[in-house]
């Protein structure tokens, strides 16, 4: 259960994002993030605060290990709305990890996938996408590459 203890620390982020998260084609934004992440509940929940300054925003994810189900759900907040978005749920397996939920965008329902990968002691990526047609086809609209301060 002790999936998110790598994110425990102080990271710096090289976010890119699309400007349109539901066009492919649109371009690519780069902007940097300040990310204060932390353990909880033996290591069953993780918590942390990031921080868009040039955007003038911030957000926050607090994940939550089940353990009958061995899954978590990630819940995110930004300051932009002051809300929780509907959880995205999943596992890891052979140190990636993928999650899955339904949400709106744009006022469309789209799937949304999160995917940990490439986690090491310094460095981890995180990547969001969207799909319009239930998982068939995916639109990854923004990743992170986290370094450790």
């Amino acid at each position: 259960m002790d999936n998110f203890d790598f994110l425990t620390g102080t990271w710096d982020v090289a976010n890119r994002w699309l400007t349109d998260f539901l066009d492919e084609t649109s371009p690519w934004e780069e902007f940097p993030a300040v990310s204060h992440a932390s353990r909880h509940f033996d290591g069953g929940a993780s918590f942390d605060e990031i921080d868009f300054a040039t955007k003038g925003f911030s957000g926050l994810t607090l994940r939550l290990y089940d353990p009958e189900l061995k899954q978590w759900s990630l819940y995110w907040s930004s300051k932009r709305t002051g809300t929780l978005f509907p959880p995205v749920i999943g596992r890891f397996a052979d140190g990636r990890g993928e999650f899955y939920g339904d949400d709106t965008h744009a006022d469309k329902e789209v799937r949304v996938r999160f995917i940990w990968s490439d986690i090491a002691d310094e460095r981890v990526r995180w990547e969001q996408a969207f799909s319009l047609d239930g998982g068939t086809t995916w639109v990854t609209n923004w990743i992170m590459d986290f370094t450790r301060r």
